[in-house]
């Protein structure tokens, strides 16, 4: 994330769809979130035009936790999704046997592009954003972190 401007414009397309619409997600969480310092914060751009963002924690219990990717509504469907997630799986596995994310009870589309690209339900964490629905945690490992070679 280079500026503020590409903050915001983040933001706006992150508010306007779900989970964060169903969740009733702010814009202002949206820039907490894009401007968090001890966050990795990357945008996927085609022909400089940003058209995704991931967010990435690679600290605490959950080292390796993919926070959000969102896609550009005008770019869904194109693969873009999963380019992003392979980005960040790349990442994640140079720090961390796991990669961990968690997605909305009642988003099943994505429940079912996560399962196509290798991640396993692991736990459910029921009310965990607001009441009513569940966080679903998924998976995908390499083995057990005792195992775990840092790249060099």
């Amino acid at each position: 994330m280079r500026d503020a401007a590409e903050a915001r414009y983040c933001a706006d397309f992150l508010v306007a769809s779900d989970p964060w619409l169903t969740l009733g997600l702010t814009f202002e969480m949206a820039m907490q979130r894009l401007t968090d310092s001890t966050r990795e914060i990357y945008v996927a751009t085609v022909g400089g035009e940003i058209v995704g963002v991931l967010i990435l924690f690679l600290d605490g219990a959950l080292k390796g936790y993919l926070q959000t990717i969102a896609v550009h509504p005008d770019w869904r469907s194109r693969g873009l999704g999963a380019r992003m997630i392979a980005f960040a799986e790349q990442r994640i596995f140079r720090v961390s046997q796991n990669v961990f994310l968690c997605v909305s009870s009642f988003n099943l589309e994505a429940q079912k592009f996560y399962a196509r690209l290798g991640y396993q339900r692991v736990g459910e964490l029921p009310d965990f954003v607001v009441a009513g629905f569940s966080e679903i945690l998924m998976r995908k490992t390499r083995g057990p972190l005792r195992d775990f070679k840092p790249a060099a």
